[in-house]
Parts: structure tokens; sequence; C-alpha cells
């Protein structure tokens, strides 16, 4: 059972997922794949695919997913401190990077998880009703099953939502940004550990940080 079955269904509204995936976890590569270094660092990347997962994520919010680049969230020192400086390349890599730490709570990575008594689907776990919705180009369980398939519908369903609400995940009488249509993300715990991860990825913090210090 997913982690995200621990939390009641009172947070169930208006999401894209909610419930507890039925699909066994995506078996582990036997060891891990050479990082590739251009390509910036997300949480599935020990997972089979993972590092074309954060390919396809970035790719996604490049093209379709402009909006996002765009913005900056009101929330977002929550979790990337340097968004609001960074460049294109580096806020690319902070969605690709929400992406991967939401989709451990979504589906623990396993791209073919149905949740929800069959209604979710995929790493991100989303509704066909909301692909139909959101004009993706997928829009069936089986289809949303396909990892790429499944993060730039996901990519285009934030593209809308955090530029509309111009936040992440801020409960203003109701959730807004991501949190409108990912449960996870309003569970408190699972957010701030979500929230631990993006901000100390390089690409999130302010360049004093990650700068190598001088030798004394």
């Amino acid at each position: 059972m997913a982690i995200w079955g621990i939390v009641t269904s009172a947070i169930a509204q208006e999401a894209v997922v909610e419930g507890p995936t039925s699909a066994a976890p995506e078996t582990l590569s036997i060891g891990p794949s050479p990082r590739d270094n251009d390509v910036p660092r997300a949480r599935w990347e020990h997972r089979t695919g993972g590092m074309l997962w954060t390919r396809v994520a970035v790719s996604a919010v490049e093209t379709h997913g402009q909006a996002l680049l765009d913005v900056v969230p009101r929330d977002v020192a929550e979790w990337c401190p340097a968004y609001p400086s960074a460049n294109k390349q580096d806020r690319a890599a902070f969605w690709a990077a929400l992406l991967s730490t939401l989709a451990r709570y979504e589906s623990t990575w396993n791209p073919n998880a149905v949740g929800g008594d069959g209604r979710w689907f995929g790493l991100l776990q989303i509704y066909p009703q909301t692909a139909e919705f959101r004009k993706c180009r997928v829009q069936t369980g089986e289809g949303l099953k396909s990892p790429a398939a499944n993060l730039n519908c996901a990519v285009r369903i934030m593209a809308i939502t955090v530029p509309r609400d111009t936040a992440i995940s801020l409960e203003e009488n109701r959730w807004k940004g991501v949190a409108a249509d990912w449960g996870p993300i309003r569970n408190s715990w699972m957010r701030r550990d979500m929230q631990r991860y993006t901000k100390k990825q390089s690409y999130c913090r302010a360049l004093a940080e990650v700068r190598p210090r001088a030798r004394p």
C-alpha cells in the first residue's frame, strides 16, 4: 500500500488522486545508473527510468508548461528559496523535482499503479476525466500508465492551476495551486518532507550556499 493510504478520506475533494494504489511497487534496478550531470537531481533518480522521467518533466515544463516558468508562486520560499532569482533552466529543474517528490506519495514511483478503486493512474495518479478536462493528449487510464504521458499531463494541469492561483500549496478557503488537484501535498507532514527535498537541491539554494569555499 502506498504511503498516501494512511491519510483520511476527509481531504478527498477535487483531486486527481486521493487513494492508495493497488499495483505492486516498480522493481528496482540491480544498481543505480551513472548520473548524467546534465540532468538535474530528482527524487526518483534511483528508479529504473528515473533520469529519463526527469528529462521528460523538464521538457514538458519548457514546452507546454512554460506558464510555470513565468510565475513566482506566493509560497515558493517554502519550496525553493532561490526560485525568484533563478533562470528558466533552474526553474524547470525545480518543477521536475516537485513532481518527483510528489510521485513518491502518489504511486511510490510505480508508473503502473492504479488507485482509488480503479480511478487514478500512473506516476502522479491522474484521473482520466481530469486529463480530458485539462485537454491532455492521453486521456485513458491505460494510456496514463505511460510515464511520459502521465508527466506531460501533470505539467499541463499544473501550468493552469499554479499561474491561476499564484500558489503551489496555499489553503485559502480552498486548496490552491498544485494542492488543488493532488491530495498528498495537502497533508502537512508529507508537504514538509517534499519541501525539505526541493529546498536542499542546488537549483533552489542561494549561490553563496553552493559555491565551493576557498581552502584556508
